[in-house]
């Protein structure tokens, strides 16, 4: 007789004393047909709690017989309490567990049949029909029998539970006579499949079939002969349910993913509707609803087409295949589980397991009751998800997908007008049709109350053990949860209003080696290397304010910011970490200024914009480093120049005595000269602010306006806008600039930071030609700063410049700085895109929060 094995679960032997449980097993184990440690024995656990193999209390007296049995039941109950730990350890980590033991007692079973319902997997019978004389004779041979009396009692108990044993619940039982020629085979988990060549993760259908087929076309797949869609590569495509129900063409769809899956092209996971379409094939009684009803209507329309034998055919044929259509599928990479496709959700103990508890969860996801309307009430299942698995899933639409915890939602609202979207792996990438028109008919889609509550407050719970940003330039970035809660206080307490915190400018990295040249720590020779030697030709150089850095969030009125932050105001200008830059009354006057000299400009009518978002510098430098400047810059500089001028007098006093104090005199009056250059670098960028007028802003991007964002655009048409804002109102700067193009221009460039840094300036910025670069697919740094000689005084110390300390500080390390530099770009560019597209306040705040947690990790501030 053949057994086939579960893949996982627990295996029942149920047989008396002497059937031949324990010899069926270690043929099993000698075959290779099973693994030992898949085998559990009562007896071994006797042993292991007790050091005891065997009690025997015939021959006894009564007096000693009863306390024999006292210790051998209480023995028995240990080692069954630990028995069972196993079981339940097994279970939760999906493996095989047979159990060697009577098993004749229906609590004994139940017990086990608990167990397996509790965690998820099935449990098998295998019962082992031996003849009683068989038994006695096997007993007289043991080393200790368990004598005639206890086999014929467990030969009566066997003879009546086996009656009832079919009914218990087991998903198969297996009864033997012999166990000479069994064939025993092991069966593998139907959930599993290997990803192949690749595999395609298509959202939520709802039978709009062309866009379907226009999104396979896109991800490269081609129709063959047959009329199966094929990817030369040999992927394939996978759909996490709801192929029909409230678009046009259900059936068409639902029949395409038939014959696909039928054909081994394509795999479709169970879903809410579908199991209901399945239902109502099957005549159970059920409402078609929420666009179920538009599914009849084809079958009725299809009837009158080919007749009702076709349609009837053509229904069983899509019941069976609704109706075993699997929960969920998890997908292996070099026999690593990698990937989990599921409808509407899954808890992380239910992965790679079935029961109908987990079928219904994977289905309709965790849902919390209905509200009023009667929609249900969804709860965020995936905060719980704490695996490195990727879950990707559909069911609840978002206008893009959504990726937290490790999880991404790709369910576009297709039926809705929105788009349908593929998610490809391994590649991790994103591609998506956009739907040809609102199919579904209904006045209140969920798109739209995603629109209504774009500006609900964010979820904390989603982001405060850590998440993942899936952003367009450098795919999955992971914001550890240690670096997350110190971010999250700061928005908490200190930041501007989330709805207006809608940008946090990235970290800005040195050139990423130290200077060659002899007495420069920074030069723009290793920027332009750097740029050249990734392809980029041209470049731009920015003259480096020396400010403080700040985002303008203007709007042309109060109408356009309630609309897009619900709040009333003409704008907000805040710090790279999010704080307001201004008092609320300066900022009030100072926004209310600019917004007239805009107005007055025309330049909100000019462009079609209800805002500008603007990445600048404010001047002077003592607006945000006033305390800085005046605590620790002046005092060291005045302290230094008076020590070292008393040191260098009282040396010059002594060198006519003693000669060898002349080097000495050198290096003091060498030092002298760098406090002085300290207090004269700082000093430059710092004057009295009298009033409005005192201050001054370089806008260097333009990052957005209303509906658009310009990082296509290059670093040339962000300088032509500096010199536009600058005429629109004296309160905006120009940004002097070149353009390296060939040697000559480098050569000038080189010539013109040497020039302006002589003179104490900052220094400048070398960016390539356009806002994203990337050679072979890698992205590149958006900007490298080259600081002057004389600023780096006040960076790395008046003294920096010494031999020894210039050696020391050209073996800095800036790797972290430019991985972190990327990282917060990357998320920069992601939540203005994100908001520019109107996603919601938490979709464009996963990024904010992502790049001021970044700004937590630590990294060598005088990079």
């Amino acid at each position: 007789m053949p057994i086939l094995l579960p893949y996982a679960g627990i295996v029942l032997l149920v047989g008396p004393s002497n059937s031949g449980k324990t010899t069926l097993l270690k043929r099993m184990i000698e075959k290779e047909e099973i693994l030992p440690s898949e085998v559990i024995s009562s007896d071994d656990f006797r042993i292991m709690v007790s050091d005891i193999d065997f009690i025997d209390w015939r021959d006894r007296a009564k007096d000693e017989a009863d306390t024999l049995m006292d210790e051998y039941q209480t023995i028995s109950g240990e080692a069954f309490s630990m028995m069972d730990a196993v079981i339940e350890a097994r279970c939760r980590l999906n493996k095989l567990t047979i159990i060697d033991a009577t098993n004749l007692h229906p609590d004994d079973r139940k017990r086990y049949i608990m167990i397996a319902d509790k965690h998820h997997v099935p449990v098998q019978a295998i019962v082992l029909d031996t003849p009683e004389e068989v038994l006695l004779a096997r007993d007289e041979g043991r080393e200790h029998p368990r004598g005639k009396r206890r086999i014929k009692q467990q030969c009566q108990t066997f003879k009546r539970e086996m009656r009832y044993l079919k009914k218990e619940g087991y998903a198969s039982v297996y009864t033997i006579k012999e166990t000479e020629n069994l064939e025993i085979s092991r069966g593998t988990n139907p959930l599993e499949k290997d990803i192949g060549h690749g595999i395609d993760i298509i959202g939520d259908i709802h039978g709009c079939y062309q866009e379907l087929i226009l999104l396979l076309e896109k991800l490269g797949y081609h129709k063959n002969q047959g009329g199966l869609y094929l990817h030369p590569q040999g992927r394939k495509f996978v759909s996490v349910g709801d192929v029909m129900s409230r678009g046009p063409e259900s059936l068409k769809t639902m029949l395409f993913f038939l014959e696909h899956v039928q054909q081994d092209a394509a795999y479709m996971i169970d879903s809410n509707h579908g199991w209901k379409i399945a239902r109502w094939l099957d005549g159970r009684s059920v409402t078609l609803k929420h666009g179920d009803e538009k599914v009849e209507e084809e079958f009725n329309k299809y009837e009158e087409e080919y007749g009702s034998e076709k349609a009837a055919e053509t229904k069983q044929v899509l019941k069976e295949f609704l109706l075993h259509a699997s929960s969920h599928y998890v997908f292996t990479k070099n026999g690593v589980q990698t990937v989990i496709c599921v409808h509407a959700g899954i808890r992380d103990a239910f992965i790679g397991k079935q029961s109908e508890v987990i079928s219904d969860f994977c289905r309709y996801g965790d849902n919390d009751g209905f509200d009023e309307s009667g929609k249900p009430v969804r709860k965020d299942w995936y905060i719980a998800h704490k695996k490195s698995t990727l879950i990707v899933w559909g069911h609840d639409p978002k206008p893009q997908p959504l990726l937290i915890n490790n999880t991404i939602n790709i369910d576009q609202g297709a039926v809705f007008g929105g788009a349908l979207t593929a998610f490809r792996y391994p590649e991790r990438e994103v591609i998506s049709v956009q739907a040809s028109e609102d199919h579904s008919g209904d006045d209140d889609s969920p798109l739209k109350e995603w629109e209504r509550n774009r500006l609900n407050p964010p979820n904390i719970r989603k982001f405060i053990e850590g998440y993942s940003v899936l952003t367009e330039r450098m795919g999955e970035i992971k914001v550890q949860s240690d670096m997350v809660k110190p971010a999250i206080d700061k928005i908490s307490h200190f930041t501007i209003p989330l709805e207006q915190l809608i940008y946090i400018p990235p970290t800005m990295s040195p050139t990423p080696s130290p200077s060659s040249a002899d007495n420069y720590l920074e030069h723009p020779r290793e920027a332009i290397d750097y740029y050249r030697s990734n392809g980029i030709q041209t470049m731009i150089a920015e003259k480096k304010h020396m400010g403080s850095r700040a985002i303008l969030f203007l709007f042309r009125d109060k109408e356009a910011s309630k609309k897009y932050t619900g709040i009333e105001s003409l704008g907000v200008i805040h710090t790279r970490t999010g704080r307001r830059f201004f008092d609320v009354k300066t900022e009030e006057q100072l926004v209310l200024r600019i917004n007239q000299d805009l107005r007055e400009s025309g330049y909100f009518e000019k462009y079609e914009t209800d805002y500008v978002l603007l990445d600048a510098e404010i001047m002077p430098w003592n607006l945000k480093a006033k305390e800085l400047i005046s605590s620790q810059y002046a005092h060291v500089a005045e302290n230094a120049i008076l020590d070292r001028t008393m040191l260098k007098e009282k040396i010059e006093k002594a060198v006519p005595e003693h000669a060898d104090l002349k080097g000495w005199l050198e290096e003091y009056e060498l030092k002298l000269e760098n406090a002085r250059t300290f207090q004269q670098v700082f000093q430059k960028y710092c004057w009295d602010i009298e009033d409005m007028d005192s201050i001054q802003i370089a806008p260097f991007h333009v990052l957005a306006h209303s509906g658009q964002a310009f990082f296509d655009k290059p670093h040339t048409w962000h300088m032509e806008k500096n010199q536009e804002f600058a005429k629109c109102s004296s309160l905006f700067v120009e940004t002097e600039y070149k353009v390296i193009t060939d040697e000559a221009s480098e050569e000038e460039v080189i010539k013109w930071w040497e020039d302006i840094t002589s003179e104490g300036h900052e220094g400048i910025v070398i960016k390539p030609e356009f806002f994203i670069a990337r050679n072979k697919g890698k992205l590149l740094q958006p900007a490298i700063k080259v600081r002057g000689r004389k600023y780096l005084n006040i960076i790395y110390g008046m003294d920096y410049l010494l031999p020894k300390n210039l050696e020391r500080l050209k073996n800095r390390n800036t790797g972290k700085k430019q991985k972190l530099a990327l990282r917060e770009f990357s998320l920069g560019i992601e939540g203005i895109q994100r908001y520019v597209k109107g996603e919601s306040i938490e979709r464009v705040h996963e990024c904010v929060l992502g790049t001021l947690a970044m700004e937590s990790d630590p990294v060598d501030p005088r990079l």
